[in-house]
């Protein structure tokens, strides 16, 4: 491609020098001035007030690394409430900036229509239509001749269906970015351009100062919107930034008779395009199904405004599939194919928000082709985030935080990021998992795993056993999935008998010291000063009374705790209790994850296998509810703690790493008289929905407090202990936000299948959305939890629908959970429990 032999360093050391030398200290320094600098430096010194001295440095000029070159879509509907949010609020900045400053950014509200060609697809526009309805964003569907109406060269004998979204619109990058920074210079922005970064100091687990070639500036804080240079940025100071670089196309033509100017955006996502007039002209984009990865060493040392080589062999496919939409292109003259290098994450989500390793580094990278659209609103959350000390909303889903360090392997990337350009315009099946950069990391137990059959699914990189069975079909689908037969037959050995989980993924984070139990007691909302031998579930919360996170946390000793918590939370739950420890206090806190295995022994005969396996005794028999106790078996050091997340007797098992694979195959022989089998992650979501246990990340979020979820009781409200979130519950007390979590059972039967997500209704008014949603195979009907409004004794029992894609399936809304809701099979004594 690039015949120049370049590096960053050369890029950094050769950078074109102004006479302005920079100062030698600010409050904050943003590095990188595309869109996403722009941004966040505009809505720092708006937000801030001009308390804080913020600089804005860029390596060459302003919008020249990728900015410039955008086709610049802005769709406001994304798959999350919150991110949909962001770009709501970009379409309104970007329409009042030009007041604001005298400058246009070149910001049209056309709209965009997305076509379906296919049945699957015509699901997936209607589900995103569903959604927006319960954003508040105008759409509705529309006929293949609507579309042949309002497009007139496109071709629809193959449409069966359409959204319009009347709210959509482009905008003018350069434009846009120039608005933002005058702005920012008008509230006492100082931006330097020709200023590139050759260096980070860094002590303990904060940046110092940021080093450039015109000297250095000690600072708070660093914000890192480097786009394509950020992973080297960070890697100055040792922090992992998960993005890299593929090829991105687009077409431009010469004029072409019968464009119409300022027509919705046509969406053809079945044929990876997207088309719009452009100076009379048509720009045809796309996300072709594997994309062209680039590493940005190849790139040459002065590359701004630049554009790579075009590529007519790989763009071919997507031309036909061009011709074929607009049977117009071929014969149009083509202006150019530009192609761009954009950066992408491994899941297609951006990273905003602060990095694993430092902890006033925030960053704002990896945008995955929405970095316009989403400029504005991400730039003015990370600057609330920065200016507040914490997320202004659930930004869980873009958190730097959830990728493990291997996930930034150089490697991993490269093999990963063209699938992930594939995926842009898929549709969103329930259940996709990645086929590229897997085997990253595997469980001790992953070879019996797959002696068992097992199909994996990777989470935090972790091969995790969905389900068991060679012959299982995991083609996801909006139907009735290939793996519910054997699914029911895994939960019903749970039910009936007894099955074994490897729940080693799960993050185990050593808190210990003299100080622990104070330290405890400060971040976490329960009562931590239990006796050891107990498990005590809590949250950790913010100041807004918010969930962080939730775990279990076990007591070893008096100066001693072990916390689990959800596979793809470890980084960020370290992160917030190292940010929240005292510097005078005692405690040590330690990632143990790797050290061991939890297994999962789950049933009514799960007392007798391990009576089995003790020779006859079982040492836990007399166990409590959320109690642990160590003892040996067979030779083998285990803790065994008596609590269980789907709902059925049972004890999940810690064990050293080394010891697992013994353990599991003695548990596998112990437990053969009883019918014991393995059983992965698809029965144990589903059972505990079934159960009402909520999922972090799904039904409990940074916008979700534990008096709506219903866990109040989970809390040490009732005793005179403070704690972080405190004095914000007890605001929220005396001020009931009217929502509530409910379990909704549907009357379906089999022909509802609902994934997440949908709206929820009573008397045709949507009231809430489903956060978690399976078949329930102990109650024999789909079963959703989600978060509705209203007063809690007219929710209970209320006559609800569920809009699946736009279908209304009725159903009842409940407080309790759907099964066992008193919970008499979890603290069941006897070894036996009758189905």
């Amino acid at each position: 491609m690039w015949t120049e032999d370049s590096t960053l360093a050369d890029n950094l050391e050769n950078a074109p020098e102004t006479a302005e030398a920079v100062p030698s200290d600010a409050d904050i320094v943003v590095i990188g001035g595309g869109v996403m600098g722009c941004s966040v430096a505009y809505h720092l010194a708006k937000l801030g007030g001009g308390i804080k001295r913020v600089l804005l440095l860029e390596r060459d000029r302003l919008t020249s690394g990728t900015t410039w070159h955008s086709a610049a879509q802005v769709r406001q509907l994304r798959s999350a409430e919150n991110l949909t949010r962001l770009i709501q609020y970009s379409t309104e900045l970007y329409t009042a900036l030009e007041a604001e400053t005298g400058q246009s950014t070149g910001w049209l509200q056309t709209g965009s229509i997305s076509i379906a060609a296919n049945p699957d697809r015509l699901t997936h526009i209607r589900r995103q239509a569903a959604l927006s309805e319960a954003f508040g964003i105008p759409a509705r569907e529309i006929t293949a001749q609507e579309v042949a109406e309002t497009w007139p060269l496109a071709n629809v004998s193959d449409i069966i269906g359409a959204i319009y979204s009347p709210n959509d619109g482009r905008v003018n990058p350069s434009d846009l970015c120039a608005a933002l920074a005058k702005a920012f210079r008008a509230r006492g922005g100082r931006v330097y351009e020709h200023t590139p970064v050759t260096g980070l100091k860094r002590r303990g687990r904060r940046l110092t100062a940021v080093e450039t070639g015109k000297g250095t500036i000690r600072c708070e804080t660093v914000v890192l919107t480097g786009g394509l240079w950020s992973a080297a940025i960070g890697a100055l100071t040792g922090v992992k930034v998960p993005l890299y670089a593929c090829e991105h196309f687009y077409l431009l033509t010469k004029p072409v008779d019968g464009v119409v100017r300022h027509r919705p955006t046509l969406s053809d996502h079945d044929g990876h395009l997207y088309i719009r007039d452009e100076s009379g002209g048509l720009l045809l984009g796309c996300f072709e199904p594997r994309g062209k990865p680039i590493d940005v060493s190849e790139l040459p040392a002065n590359f701004a405004f630049g554009l790579l080589n075009e590529d007519w062999d790989h763009f071919e496919p997507m031309m036909h599939n061009g011709i074929h939409r607009i049977p117009a292109l071929e014969h149009a003259e083509v202006r150019m194919l530009v192609n761009g290098p954009e950066s992408f994450t491994p899941d297609g989500a951006f990273l905003l928000g602060p990095s694993a390793e430092v902890d006033n580094l925030f960053l704002l990278c990896g945008m995955n082709s929405v970095g316009v659209a989403t400029g504005g609103g991400a730039g003015k959350a990370l600057a609330q985030w920065i200016l507040e000390g914490g997320a202004p909303m659930d930004l869980t889903g873009v958190d730097p935080r959830r990728f493990p360090p291997v996930e930034s392997d150089v490697g991993f990337l490269r093999e990963r990021t063209p699938e992930v350009l594939g995926k842009h315009y898929a549709i969103s099946f329930p259940g996709h998992e990645w086929k590229s950069g897997r085997g990253l990391c595997r469980s001790p137990l992953h070879s019996d795993h797959l002696g068992d059959g097992a199909q994996f699914g990777q989470r935090f990189g972790w091969e995790r056993p969905l389900v068991f069975g060679t012959k299982v079909d995991m083609t996801p689908t909006f139907g009735t999935a290939g793996w519910h037969n054997v699914v029911a037959e895994e939960v019903e050995a749970v039910h009936t008998r007894v099955a074994l989980f490897d729940q080693s993924t799960f993050g185990k984070i050593r808190v210990a010291g003299p100080d622990a139990e104070v330290f405890l007691q400060r971040v976490c909302a329960n009562d931590m000063a239990r006796d050891p031998g107990r498990v005590i579930y809590t949250a950790l919360l913010d100041d807004r009374g918010c969930f962080q996170s939730d775990l279990t946390a076990q007591r070893i000793a008096e100066d001693e705790y072990v916390l689990y918590v959800n596979t793809n939370s470890i980084l960020r739950d370290l992160a917030w209790l190292l940010n929240h420890q005292h510097s005078d206090q005692r405690v040590e806190i330690e990632d143990v994850t790797e050290a061991f295995c939890v297994i999962g022994l789950m049933g009514p005969s799960s007392a007798n296998v391990l009576s089995n396996a003790c020779d006859g005794a079982n040492p836990v028999a007399d166990l409590p509810y959320f109690a642990h106790r160590t003892f040996s078996l067979n030779g083998i050091n285990v803790r065994a703690a008596r609590l269980s997340y789907v709902g059925e007797q049972g004890w999940e098992i810690t064990v050293g790493a080394a010891d697992a694979p013994p353990l599991y195959q003695n548990l596998r022989k112990s437990g053969q008289a009883t019918g014991i089998r393995p059983a992965g992650l698809l029965a144990q979501t589903s059972m505990r929905i079934e159960k009402g246990f909520l999922s972090f990340g799904h039904d409990i979020t940074p916008d979700d407090t534990p008096l709506e979820a219903g866990l109040a009781q989970a809390t040490k409200l009732g005793k005179d202990i403070d704690f972080i979130g405190r004095h914000a519950l007890e605001r929220r007390l005396k001020q009931s936000s009217g929502r509530h979590m409910v379990t909704i059972l549907l009357d379906s039967g089999f022909e509802a299948n609902p994934i997440g997500g949908e709206p929820i209704r009573i008397n045709g008014t949507i009231r809430g959305r489903v956060t978690s949603a399976s078949f329930g195979y102990r109650v024999q009907q789909p079963v959703c939890l989600g978060y509705l409004k209203g007063d809690i004794a007219e929710l209970d029992g209320a006559e609800v629908e569920v809009d699946i894609a736009g279908q209304r399936y009725p159903g009842r809304a409940q407080t309790a959970a759907a099964f066992d809701p008193k919970g008499l099979r979890l603290r069941a004594t006897s070894a036996v429990v009758t189905a």
